[in-house]
């Protein structure tokens, strides 16, 4: 409790940790002391401004503290890894090429490069989060990753066992969505999230919590939009992933007249967006991905989500591109070890 006070508020004094907390001031004199033994927080002196008397002093997170290996799948035909302290700063980086490498290969690469990345830290680990397309169980499961020719694949378990750290997996989507709730400044009433990468997934944060539904919420990605079309990884034509995943995007840019190509993709995500907007009356969506292609798209959906629905839901309605770039999966990728070993969000 006392963490995420520090983590979403910044430094405070003990006496605000017991206000803040309702917890007496000799408990949280005690935890703090505890937390301080751990080199988790550290005092920092007294503020700038005080009244009179004598000034309290003040605690607060340390950023270097431990690190956390993150990686992320989504990326077309890369693994891309990163240490970052527990504020989601990136202290180094690494990315593999994937070259078409599914199944058993693409698990060892993934741990390769965990491995690598644990070597470099110079501090005690937290753990390891890993960010990979498609359905994930709560426990680390992936279900079905088509891309990666993953079913049933108990990733967290296999890598715990290699690596030896506590491992977080989820899909790629929601951990970017965690990403931008927790340190890109996601709107407090619900924020979603289209992720676009070698795949298209969705993410949706409603009162701070990630949306899960029976496992598989968020495939936006495999909605039929179009009655034929080019065939998905999932098996069937017209699925809004055949617009709007990276490497097809591109190809049919080098193909066609690049305008009408965004104008199109634009339109079928933001036709299959409304819906949603509509129904949970969202006043956010981000999108995640390419900054070249992310930004001709959020003008086009959102113009096309305006269209479609009424005029309460579209007041004060906007779509923005992640505020986090590209290392928005990494951090959220951060976000998911802080939770699931501090019980920070």
């Amino acid at each position: 409790m006392l963490l995420q006070d520090l983590f979403a508020s910044g430094p405070a004094s003990r006496a605000d940790l017991a206000r803040s907390s309702g917890l007496t001031r000799v408990t949280v004199s005690d935890l703090v002391a505890e937390m301080i033994a751990d080199g988790l927080v550290a005092e920092l002196g007294a503020p700038t401004e005080t009244r009179v008397g004598k000034p309290p002093t003040l605690v607060g997170l340390v950023a270097d503290a431990k690190h956390v290996v993150a990686i992320d799948l989504s990326v077309d035909d890369q693994v891309v890894g990163a240490l970052l302290n527990l504020t989601g700063e990136v202290i180094s980086r690494e990315s593999r090429d994937r070259a078409g490498r599914r199944g058993e290969d693409a698990v060892a690469l993934v741990q390769e490069v965990a491995a690598g990345l644990i070597e470099r830290s110079e501090r005690p680990l937290l753990g390891i989060g890993v960010a990979t397309p498609g359905v994930v169980s709560p426990d680390g499961v992936v279900i079905a990753a088509p891309n990666l020719g993953w079913t049933d694949l108990p990733l967290a378990e296999r890598l715990r066992e290699a690596l030896g750290q506590p491992v977080y997996v989820a899909n790629d989507a929601n951990t970017a969505v965690v990403g931008e709730y927790t340190y890109g400044g996601g709107d407090e009433d619900g924020v979603l999230l289209i992720r676009l990468s070698t795949g298209v997934g969705a993410g949706l944060v409603l009162a701070g919590s990630v949306v899960h539904g029976r496992g598989a919420a968020g495939e936006i990605g495999h909605v039929r939009v179009a009655a034929d079309g080019e065939t998905c990884a999932c098996g069937r034509r017209g699925c809004l992933e055949t617009f709007l995943a990276v490497p097809r995007l591109r190809r049919r840019l080098a193909e066609h007249a690049p305008e009408a190509v965004l104008a199109e993709a634009g339109e079928r995500l933001g036709a299959a967006l409304a819906p949603v907007v509509a129904t949970l009356n969202l006043g956010e969506l981000v999108l995640s991905g390419p900054l070249d292609l992310v930004e001709p798209l959020v003008r086009i959906s959102a113009d096309t989500v305006r269209e479609r629905v009424m005029p309460v839901s579209a007041e004060q309605f906007v779509v923005r591109a992640s505020k986090l770039g590209d290392d928005g999966v990494l951090v959220g990728a951060t976000g998911l070890v802080l939770a699931g070993e501090l019980g920070v969000s």
